[in-house]
């Protein structure tokens, strides 16, 4: 697949770029952080690339710069920021590795079928307002946990919970959205 430049270079998909290049930014201040004001910054960087990734979408739709990079780009710094703050937080908080399965396991099934479906000639078109809910919920807890790391456990575990119950319903509501193309593909 070739892109031109001028496919290439557009707001939304250099806001994916960013979202990108912040995740080793953020694994680096995370990881490194010995006090309160570098968890802030880890914090605001995970904030920074939940409004890039909003911003990407409102962008590409209000100014017809939707292309097909941006198509594959974003959902790629989307799940690859997700798995990042979820596979550091795994490290510090209990249960976390619970999420880690369920996304992964979210993210495997949508991947596998989409890629099926991508060969039979369809493919789900974009982000559902269900998944666009989860990633929200996501990014919000997420971004509590992040900065504020000496939560007491019983927040920290309704944060988890929380995040994990928006997770597993946007992966049950996916699935009749796939069902509904696999018929369709027949």
């Amino acid at each position: 697949m070739k892109f031109t430049a001028r496919e290439v270079f557009t707001i939304p998909n250099i806001l994916s770029i960013i979202r990108l290049i912040l995740i080793p930014i953020f694994i680096y201040t995370y990881v490194t952080a010995t006090g309160t004001n570098d968890y802030y910054i880890a914090a605001i960087i995970i904030l920074l690339s939940g409004l890039t990734d909003f911003l990407d979408g409102f962008v590409a739709r209000k100014f017809n710069q939707i292309t097909e990079l941006g198509k594959t780009l974003d959902p790629i710094a989307d799940k690859l920021t997700q798995a990042a703050v979820a596979i550091i937080l795994m490290f510090r908080y209990p249960y976390m590795w619970i999420l880690v399965i369920l996304f992964v396991l979210k993210e495997l099934f949508m991947g596998i079928n989409g890629l099926i479906l991508l060969k039979r000639g369809k493919k789900l078109d974009g982000a559902k307002w269900f998944g666009k809910v989860s990633t929200t919920v996501f990014y919000i807890a997420m971004g509590l946990l992040i900065a504020f790391p000496e939560l007491e456990l019983q927040s920290v575990y309704l944060l988890i919970i929380t995040t994990g119950i928006f997770l597993s319903l946007s992966f049950v509501m996916y699935v009749p959205e796939y069902i509904k193309l696999y018929r369709n593909s027949v």
